[in-house]
């Protein structure tokens, strides 16, 4: 059953009178139990729909639908399917106390992997979702491979139940599922040996096997760090080896390089980023892999719609990992628009100096940095430093952060969207 939130004007659904509150319950007497079967079975021309109006009248609908005409439905968000694994690095174990209650959600969904990229370990599959991932063909998915040794995997899952992966995947891939994947690497454990015969396990199952990138592992003050620490200079190193063997041997073999080191793991390494060309098409730059040579080739594309900035003022604020690599970022914008480019490096004050990462900075950090800074003309922040809702995860909204400095600020992804949006005055 599955609640309506909202319904668009002019839409199928405000023509058949269903309003918020109301229930649906069922399409050609499948039951609808989430977002899911409601966009497959929703999809087909013409479906008989059962519904209940909030007063519990039921309701059924014989709904044929026209090319031009959404459905328009907005649906309650969905219950989330909680992760039943326990990392040693688990990023809800090292949050602080006191930050709202959805921060603290561990949530391990397939569904959110289609629909999001959000990554996810395949360990609370019953055999209905798997019938479901491969009827309504799911792909691609993103997975949390982490090790392909069952014995390892569990290790690092703290999950004596999580299936072996390897079997698992390949099922899938029977039924024309593809996937993009991850190794969070935690020295000690799944790096080294264990990381090689991760990657080419991986690789044996074909072309199902979209990606892999390899992701040092990220620890805040509050992670359980007598239990896993991150990696060295020279253990990321040696797995960018490991990475780079693989992809030389992928990129004749299947036209791409299909192993990727995130930017992460290049920064703790001390080694030069890989050219644009190295990450194909960025399938995994929301994983933080090839997010600066993403913003370069982005900023180069744009160019020609870039406004004139000349003399204006702007302060770009990031966090430590970005802020090693932004100088030859902002490089390219000045030379494309002639502003002048402020970088501010911020330190998490929330999380501790160990998370680098600019979309997990909170609101406090960037409300500090530009409480005085009236001497700007602009000011970018990162966009992903805010949820759906605007708010930081300091539970601090950017309105009210924008309100509350002397400059304008604006949410950016990868610069271009924020200035050639309207000019800056």
């Amino acid at each position: 059953m599955l609640t309506v939130s909202a319904v668009q004007p002019e839409s199928l659904a405000a023509e058949l009178g269903i309003m918020p509150g109301f229930e649906l319950l069922s399409i050609d007497g499948r039951e609808l139990a989430d977002f899911l079967d409601w966009e497959f079975l929703a999809a087909e021309e013409r479906f008989v729909l059962l519904a209940r109006s909030p007063d519990g009248t039921p309701i059924e609908y014989d709904v044929e639908r026209p090319e031009d005409l959404p459905l328009g439905v907005e649906l309650e968000p969905p219950r989330i399917r909680r992760c039943g694994n326990r990392c040693d690095f688990c990023f809800v174990d090292g949050l602080p106390e006191g930050l709202r209650g959805t921060l603290y959600v561990r949530d391990d969904d397939y569904r959110l992997s289609f629909r999001h990229g959000n990554f996810a370990t395949l360990t609370n599959l019953k055999p209905k979702d798997i019938a479901r991932i491969i009827e309504y063909r799911l792909s691609p998915l993103y997975v949390s491979v982490h090790a392909t040794d069952p014995v390892i995997r569990r290790r690092l899952l703290r999950n004596p139940r999580a299936p072996a992966i390897i079997p698992q995947l390949a099922h899938f891939a029977e039924h024309g599922i593809q996937f993009h994947t991850q190794v969070v690497l935690q020295p000690g454990v799944n790096d080294g040996d264990v990381l090689v015969q991760s990657l080419h396990d991986l690789y044996g199952l074909g072309e199902p096997i979209l990606s892999v990138s390899v992701v040092p592992v990220g620890l805040t003050e509050f992670s359980k760090h007598a239990l896993v620490r991150e990696p060295t200079a020279d253990e990321c190193r040696s797995a960018i080896a490991a990475v780079n063997a693989l992809a030389s041997r992928a990129l004749p073999e299947r036209g791409r390089r299909w192993a990727y080191g995130s930017d992460d793991l290049y920064l703790v390494a001390g080694v030069s980023l890989p050219p644009a060309e190295a990450y194909d098409g960025f399938e995994q730059v929301e994983n933080g892999v090839g997010s600066v040579r993403y913003l370069q080739r982005h900023i180069a594309e744009a160019q020609p719609r870039l406004p004139d900035l000349d003399g204006v003022r702007i302060g770009v604020l990031t966090g430590t990992a970005m802020g090693r690599h932004m100088p030859e970022v902002l490089k390219a914008l000045t030379q494309a628009t002639g502003g002048i480019y402020e970088l501010i490096v911020l330190s998490n004050d929330l999380f501790g100096p160990s998370v680098t990462s600019a979309g997990l900075l909170p609101g406090r950090s960037f409300l500090g940095a530009l409480a005085k800074r009236g001497d700007l003309d602009l000011a970018l922040l990162a966009a992903e430093a805010t949820n759906e809702s605007g708010m930081f995860l300091d539970d601090l909204t950017f309105q009210d952060l924008a309100a509350s400095v002397p400059v304008e600020v604006r949410l950016s992804y990868h610069f271009t969207d924020a200035l050639v949006e309207s000019a800056v005055v």
